[in-house]
């Protein structure tokens, strides 16, 4: 049996919808190895499918016949810390778990840049399941075929502070919202954000990401569907945060902070708890360089 870990992820990073990931120092388990018949369980108390519909298996099986190999069944034993439809990458955990398990199983058959390419075939996009994958900080295109990525090794003295709402919002949901069109001019100020994020993020001038996490395109939609979405920002920033962005779909609120900013958990969550937003969890990680891994 293989034991694979995967990372947590979050998306867009404010103006880089659909382009932008980074991976998180927060982990997903999955045992893993062929048997005759499909047996899923759960190691904690986290309900799963445990028929052919689970998203680890139909993953497995979609590399299985990319490679020409029948699936006869598989033996999954799932440990989910990352919680569903929060905007932290648990479908495409899911995805990469059965890509990688799969590809380990027969030998490694496939490329990482298959891999990549296969699971933004799956999930439809490759800005969570990219860097789940590769780790790190990841700027990817997904032409519809091909997936053309660029990951970069992120060694900064910063943290991640995801504020976790009690509540899911399902990422059909959240793309629904969105308008089919935009105007010029907001494409150009996501454009430009995106650049800044990026740049700014790996040269160490953190006092841009306030100004470069700004963005048209989705958050001002997807704020009507978190409530008190504004507050919990205004209250990050008040306590030191350099930037602040709804994670992936929502309703996960992202805020960056600096390592030295040490009490800003215990900060959040009295302020949060002080305003009577008492269903918010916060939970601090950093930048997973590795990607997915056996273990």
């Amino acid at each position: 049996m293989i034991k694979i870990r995967i990372p947590a992820t979050s998306a867009n990073l404010g103006a880089g919808f659909d382009a932008l990931g980074l991976a998180l120092s927060f982990y997903n388990y999955v045992e893993m190895e062929e048997s005759d018949r499909v047996e899923i369980s759960s190691a904690d108390d986290i309900a799963v499918p445990t028929d052919e519909s689970n998203l680890i298996y139909v993953s497995a099986k979609d590399l299985f016949e990319v490679c020409g190999k029948k699936l006869e069944g598989l033996k999954l034993r799932q440990t989910n810390n990352i919680p569903m439809a929060r905007g932290l990458g648990s479908s495409s955990a899911c995805i990469v778990a059965g890509l990688v398990g799969a590809n380990t199983l027969l030998g490694n058959p496939l490329t990482t840049d298959d891999l990549v390419d296969l699971a933004a075939q799956i999930e439809g996009h490759p800005d969570n399941t990219a860097p789940a994958l590769l780790g790190g900080i990841v700027t990817a295109v997904f032409d519809g075929r091909k997936v053309h990525w660029v990951k970069q090794e992120v060694f900064t003295k910063l943290k991640f502070a995801a504020l976790i709402p009690d509540f899911e919002l399902k990422t059909e949901k959240a793309r629904a919202c969105l308008p089919k069109e935009v105007s010029h001019k907001d494409a150009v100020y996501n454009l430009s954000r995106a650049a800044l994020f990026s740049a700014s993020l790996l040269t160490g001038k953190f006092e841009n990401l306030r100004t470069a996490v700004h963005d048209k395109l989705h958050q001002p939609y997807r704020m009507e569907l978190i409530p008190n979405c504004r507050e919990v920002f205004d209250i990050a920033y008040t306590h030191g945060a350099y930037g602040v962005f709804i994670s992936g779909a929502g309703p996960t609120i992202m805020a960056i902070a600096d390592e030295s900013n040490e009490f800003f958990e215990g900060k959040m969550k009295f302020s949060l708890e002080n305003a009577g937003l008492t269903g918010w969890q916060v939970r601090e990680f950093h930048i997973d360089n590795e990607g997915t891994k056996l273990i």
